[in-house]
């Protein structure tokens, strides 16, 4: 085949550049980060169970050990998803997304109705299952969205989880001014709020969010701070606005205002990718420019661009099946080998990863450090009123662990990340300093310090947010991206067994004890179908020094994955990585041979992957 000499581009935008332009955008890897941004957002509402809790326990006259068996069940949904995780290995992202929005509509939306007494009063075991439902619908969302985004981008995956994973932690603070400028302080819409929104956006961006091909970007880096900063704008202002709205009394139109401004920040990150792509756009318009002549190509040249594919086995195995090309070797099956596992690092399968030591013992710490955050997040509403918050308070404490939330995963993503690169700081010892901190806002809890409950909430709030990366980023290093659908969503089963253990089986059953007790020392008894209240210190504080201890248990458990683990951290982790990145096209392009001219050729394709 000859190409003759082409003709320059000229330099203003037509309508066809225009719509080739949008459609580059949108066709996008940092689309679809954008897009997972979105979806972050709104999928955190079960970190707001404390703002519609009470309204649950008033409405149908529970007990605290009755509500925190329903948090309980939230947090199963939450973080039992082995389903989701299966299910896209063996589907596009867009049907896990599908799933989710489905789920999450029905759950809340039966929770709404019959907190607002529109059926006939649910029993109790189905408002385990409502809630169950509908906040199962997260791990479909974080499945659909963070694994593909951290698939997209295998290099910088502590970056892209910090980030991710720090939208859903800001999610309750972002839903909260949003809630208040659409329903004011109707508190029982929130959770028909939370049932919509998280739906439509999942159905918005169904075809968007999708596996690409990943390719080296020398500026990828760079990118992800200039999210980061607009992130941490989007932080400081729902900070600024939250201590405003304490000091003062908002109206709608004023918490009209303040959402307003959330989501102008919350579409700001768009600019980005559009800045990105118009410079990746110009770098091949100035390559078109340039006359080529004369290049003989027997075979076409492979595309160095970012390719889509709705078959997640050619993406979830890009790694894996390059280097078993290149070996010669079969590929290994999920179910083979299971207690004869490659080297860290390397792609486990799913029973190899579970029964191997490290998981076993990240496991166990996660159940300490995680369910014991949980549980007090999942009682601020309690523990305010019982220590004599004032009701406004509450939200507060809800909106702070939003905010130190998201600090806590983006510090966790970005600064391990960091550390890791530059000095090979292990992220396993991270983790450890992070479990070691929480016990401190614990402690604030369990003896009432004078207004430690704020600061309990920046705390739990931060160490909270900052595990989530670092335990997903971990078992990605540990035991590969093959199989990281299903052991993603596997990390995430031990939150619940940690909150049913600290929560319903100790909180939940030490607060009521408390109660009872002083109901006798006034001479009352328990109404049947009414909530049980208990007022002062007593009622939390032998809970959080239990939930004190068995988080340092968790610290020193960790302490054993650091030492197993330190040579590792000490290579390079990420070598295969750029091995297969450069392999492939090598293996793509075996055939192909240009005559004269073909430099230029090569140019246009080295400036659309720098551009």
């Amino acid at each position: 085949m000859v190409v003759a000499g082409g003709s320059p581009v000229g330099g203003v935008l037509g309508w066809s550049d225009m719509k080739g332009l949008a459609v580059q955008v949108i066709a996008s890897r940092w689309f679809v980060v954008f897009a997972s941004f979105l979806v972050m957002a709104a999928a955190g509402a079960t970190y707001m169970f404390g703002l519609y809790s009470p309204d649950i326990k008033s409405t149908l006259g529970y007990d605290q050990t009755t509500l925190n068996l329903l948090s309980f069940f939230k947090d199963v949904g939450a973080n039992v998803g082995i389903l989701s995780g299966l299910i896209n290995e063996l589907t596009p992202p867009w049907v896990v997304l599908v799933i989710g929005a489905v789920l999450n509509f029905f759950g809340y939306f039966m929770i709404w109705l019959g907190v607002t007494q529109r059926i006939p009063k649910p029993k109790v075991w189905q408002m385990f299952l409502y809630i169950c439902i509908g906040a199962n619908s997260q791990t479909f969302a974080n499945t659909g969205s963070l694994v593909t985004c951290v698939k997209n981008f295998p290099e910088s995956r502590g970056v892209v989880l910090g980030i991710l994973k720090g939208y859903v932690g800001l999610s309750g603070a972002i839903i909260t001014q949003l809630y208040h400028a659409f329903y004011f302080n109707d508190t029982k819409a929130l959770i028909l709020l939370i049932g919509w929104l998280p739906a439509a956006i999942s159905f918005a961006f169904l075809r968007t969010i999708r596996y690409i091909t990943p390719v080296r970007h020398p500026n990828e880096l760079k990118v992800f701070y200039n999210f980061l900063y607009i992130s941490l704008g989007l932080a400081g202002f729902l900070m600024l606005i939250i201590i405003v709205q304490k000091q003062t009394s908002f109206n709608q139109s004023e918490y009209g205002f303040s959402a307003a401004v959330v989501l102008f920040l919350l579409f700001l990150p768009v600019a980005i990718v559009y800045i990105e792509e118009f410079k990746l756009w110009q770098a091949k318009r100035l390559a078109l420019a340039e006359p080529v002549k004369n290049i003989v190509v027997d075979d076409p040249p492979p595309e160095i661009t970012e390719t889509t594919t709705d078959a997640p086995k050619r993406s979830n195995n890009f790694g894996d099946i390059t280097k078993a090309r290149r070996e010669g070797r079969p590929e290994i099956k999920w179910w083979q080998n299971v207690f004869n596992p490659p080297e860290r690092g390397e792609d486990y399968t799913i029973l190899q990863a579970l029964f191997s030591i490290d998981m076993i013992i990240l496991f166990m710490a996660s159940i300490c450090g995680i369910g014991g955050t949980l549980t007090a997040i999942d009682n601020l509403g309690q523990i305010g009123g019982s220590l004599g918050y004032p009701k406004n308070s509450i939200s507060t404490f809800v909106s702070l662990v939003s905010i130190w939330n998201y600090l806590g995963r983006v510090f966790a993503g970005f600064v391990s990340e960091y550390y890791l690169a530059r000095y090979k700081f292990p992220r396993t010892l991270m983790l450890t300093l992070t479990l070691i901190v929480s016990c401190a806002g614990h402690l604030l809890i369990a003896f009432n310090v004078k207004n430690g409950l704020y600061v309990a909430s920046v705390i739990i709030g931060f160490c909270f947010g900052a595990q989530w990366p670092l335990i997903f980023a971990i078992i990605s290093e540990l035991f590969g991206l093959k199989y990281y659908s299903t052991l993603y969503n596997f990390g995430g089963s031990a939150s619940p067994i940690g909150l049913y253990i600290l929560n319903v089986r100790i909180t939940g059953h030490l607060y009521d004890k408390e109660a009872e007790k002083q109901l006798a020392a006034l001479g009352l008894k328990r109404e049947e179908g009414k909530e049980l209240s208990c007022v002062g210190s007593d009622c939390f504080r032998m809970s959080f020094i239990i939930i004190t201890a068995a988080t340092f248990f968790g610290a020193l458990i960790s302490l054993i994955l650091v030492a197993r683990t330190r040579k590792f951290y000490k290579s390079d982790i990420y070598k295969r990585y750029r091995e297969a990145d450069t392999a492939e096209p090598a293996e793509n392009g075996a055939g192909s041979s240009v005559a004269a001219g073909a430099g230029e050729g090569n140019r246009e394709k080295e400036l659309e992957v720098k551009g």
